[in-house]
């Protein structure tokens, strides 16, 4: 199985770069077509912090380590979902100043040429920059969706089509489609934005900041992972499966295949958010809790409504200490129920409840 590389904390260039370098990244690259394109998240016109989109810095930081690698032929594609203006999302995502500051090309899928590809369900329409990469560098957010119940590496592919090809994708349902596009694109790097990916949207709203991003080489393998962070169950995103049933990747990791590169105390206390967050963590009682465990609480909370009614307690202030209720992490061992980690994920919480 593919290993998956973690990390944690607050500078999304950084934690980029390391990524980059501990997985060997350029030895992707192929001989003889040395052309990258990166292939951010930008559905919508919004700001990276609001959970939507992919942060600028991600971009920066692929740039200048392939650029290091001595790989000149890079730009940035995408094209916005049908609701949208790319360029317009694209400048108020900051990516203008970055294709700018590196003298990299930006391609507005949108305007692209297309090719006819045979799939499980038939032809799809691909945009031909996406197709003719030598590496297309997949960055999707992890974040939640309204039709979907997720989205990640496998829906991010999306925005390689033009628009009349997103519409036929919904009339089809969504499912088999996007698992059909994983299938004939199989991006082998994808670099995971989950620094603060939305609740339940697409569009963004309501971001749960965990300070983490993580890579791997197998879009299904990394949705596979990504599910299990946000406490949900294969069967509730059913194009994972149907994906690696159509050749795209393989479902399955363990523990042995993910690479910490360093532990979540690297990342920043929680914020505290209103709103939706606000209300779902009414029991909980947080003390100094990592902005990685206490997303996965969240994200716990709103799959899994049993635990509303809990009290849950959370954060490096109660090491040492015996306390009743719900104790999360390895910080909480004293418990009267505790759910270990450093962090644990979603679903590991959302099963104690």
């Amino acid at each position: 199985m593919s290993k998956i590389y973690n990390i944690y904390g607050n500078d999304a260039f950084t934690m980029t770069l390391e990524l980059l370098k501990a997985a060997n990244a350029i030895s992707l690259v192929s001989n003889n077509n040395k052309t990258v394109a990166l292939k951010p998240n930008l559905v919508v016109a919004g700001k990276p912090e609001n959970g939507a989109t992919t942060h600028a810095e991600i971009l920066s930081a692929c740039i200048e380590y392939f650029r290091a690698n001595d790989i000149q032929n890079i730009s940035v594609i995408e094209g916005s979902w049908v609701g949208d203006e790319t360029m317009r999302a694209m400048k108020r995502a900051g990516y203008d100043l970055v294709c700018e500051k590196y003298n990299v090309p930006f391609f507005d899928l949108k305007r692209d040429k297309v090719r006819s590809v045979k799939t499980q369900i038939g032809n799809i329409s691909i945009c031909e920059r996406a197709l003719n990469a030598g590496l297309l560098v997949n960055l999707p957010v992890l974040k939640g969706h309204c039709q979907t119940v997720m989205t990640c590496a496998l829906k991010n592919l999306k925005g390689c089509l033009p628009d009349n090809e997103k519409r036929h994708f919904h009339s089809l349902g969504l499912t088999k489609p996007i698992a059909a596009l994983g299938a004939v694109m199989r991006p082998r790097l994808n670099i995971v934005d989950s620094i603060c990916g939305d609740l339940s949207f697409e569009e963004g709203g309501n971001p749960i900041f965990t300070n983490r991003m993580f890579l791997g080489f197998d879009p299904v393998q990394i949705d596979a992972y990504g599910c299990n962070l946000m406490g949900l169950d294969l069967n509730q995103v059913p194009y994972i499966k149907l994906a690696q049933d159509y050749g795209a990747g393989d479902i399955n990791f363990s523990n042995d295949d993910i690479v910490n590169l360093n532990a979540p105390e690297n990342s920043s206390t929680y914020p505290r958010p209103s709103g939706t967050v606000k209300n779902l963590t009414r029991n909980v009682i947080e003390n100094s809790a990592c902005s990685a465990c206490y997303a996965s609480l969240v994200r716990a909370l709103h799959v899994n409504s049993r635990g509303r009614n809990l009290k849950i307690c959370i954060g490096q202030g109660w090491r040492g200490k015996n306390f009743d209720g719900l104790g999360i992490g390895n910080c909480c061992k004293g418990a009267a129920k505790n759910v270990p980690g450093c962090p644990p994920t979603a679903n590991e919480i959302a099963k104690a409840f």
